[in-house]
């Protein structure tokens, strides 16, 4: 099945709680590549941040992976790695989680394309 979806398209990776994995498993993200890795990580309270970023790192890697959606709580954990990224593909996404809403004002990647624009040139 992966190598299906990579020759059709790339994939979206998800980093995230449970809750989060699992929705995004049932509107049929998952996927696992021929080296059976899966695009996706679920985290828990016993999940060290050493494999947060690890996987995070395995995911830019990967050529099948196009976006990586990643909730805002384990991405503050590992902002220093995410600011390090600097490409436009695969693009990251911080995500609120059930527990977490989403804050702006930590995302990163936010403050970067807003950076990108000057707001008087989007007003007519």
């Amino acid at each position: 099945m992966a190598l299906h979806s990579a020759i059709k398209g790339k994939l979206i990776s998800v980093i995230g709680d449970e809750d989060t994995c699992v929705g995004f498993l049932l509107g049929g993200v998952g996927e696992i590549n021929k080296n059976r890795h899966p695009n996706f990580m679920v985290v828990d309270k016993n999940t060290a941040v050493s494999e947060i970023e690890d996987c995070f790192k395995r995911f830019l890697k990967r050529d099948d992976i196009d976006i990586i959606l990643i909730n805002q709580t384990y991405a503050e954990l590992i902002r220093h790695v995410i600011d390090a990224h600097t490409s436009p593909v695969p693009a990251v996404l911080e995500i609120p989680s059930k527990d977490h809403p989403y804050d702006a004002s930590k995302d990163s990647i936010l403050r970067r394309a807003r950076g990108m624009f000057n707001p008087e040139d989007l007003v007519r």
